[in-house]
């Protein structure tokens, strides 16, 4: 019939070009990984001794799933040291950060030479774990939380220069060009330009390494670093998985409150 109206007929699109790249890729992180685990070129992941060995596993587990809710006294004290720990840390750590990531961002600071050598020494104190840290420094001040202190702060400066600076090198530099433009310092460039568009980032980095903060000093008192891994140790030395398993449970609480009040405030900063 003439009213009849004729079929539509759907073009396909074409497929977009790059498209073979995310299979290819995945295919190869793959490939790599079952090499990686090889007997002879790789590390020789053994999946027959977790077979052989699970019960071993599983009879800690089951200890750890008792906790012994008496020793709670005894851990008061080391928690309360490791937030402190953690809380100096993060303070003293934001504090230096700050003009360091200013000095080794690229929008920032255009000497070259200087920012180089900025970096390169942010470098270096990334390379180094913070647990070495925290050896190296109880074999100088000893045994307790200064250590741990100083390891953190180590820590923390290498972890918020690099994420901020690299924020501050993706804003848009406009405002910082105008900024040159106009006969301003570079100093006055960064207080009143630069700062307004980095706080955001630099708050946000300064809370997740304080939440780092408190898991790595649980176990920087491993070596003496004061906080709650010496009474880690002492209970582990002991095979009291029941004790060890109450200690589990109260950072696991004050790592949940510490996200959750992280969360708001990034929100509030958003």
């Amino acid at each position: 019939m003439s009213g009849t109206p004729s079929p539509t007929v759907l073009d396909i699109p074409a497929r977009p070009r790059g498209a073979w790249r995310g299979p290819t890729i995945l295919i190869a992180v793959v490939a790599v990984t079952v090499v990686m685990c090889l007997p002879v070129i790789g590390i020789g992941v053994d999946f027959s001794a977790i077979a052989r060995n699970w019960q071993n596993g599983a009879d800690k587990i089951v200890k750890l799933l008792l906790p012994d809710w008496s020793f709670f006294p005894r851990t008061v004290a080391p928690l309360i040291e490791t937030l402190q720990m953690a809380v100096i840390a993060t303070a003293i750590g934001a504090a230096v950060s700050l003009p360091l990531s200013f000095w080794a961002a690229r929008a920032t600071n255009p000497h070259t030479p200087a920012r180089i050598v900025v970096r390169g020494i942010l470098n270096v104190i990334r390379s180094v774990p913070d647990l070495l840290y925290a050896a190296i420094l109880v074999a100088m001040v000893g045994v307790g939380a200064l250590p741990g202190i100083l390891a953190l702060l180590l820590f923390n400066v290498g972890i918020i220069v690099k994420l901020v600076s690299e924020a501050i090198d993706t804003n848009d530099r406009g405002p910082l060009e105008a900024g040159r433009a106009v006969g301003a310092t570079q100093a006055k460039i960064n207080r009143t330009l630069a700062l307004p568009d980095a706080w955001p980032a630099f708050a946000n980095q300064t809370l997740y390494v304080f939440e780092l903060n408190v898991r790595a000093s649980t176990v920087l008192g491993l070596v003496g670093a004061g906080g709650m891994g010496l009474l880690i140790d002492a209970v582990r030395t002991f095979y009291r998985y029941d004790q060890l398993s109450l200690i589990i449970l109260e950072i696991l609480i004050v790592v949940i409150v510490i996200d959750l009040v992280s969360d708001a405030i990034r929100r509030r900063l958003v």
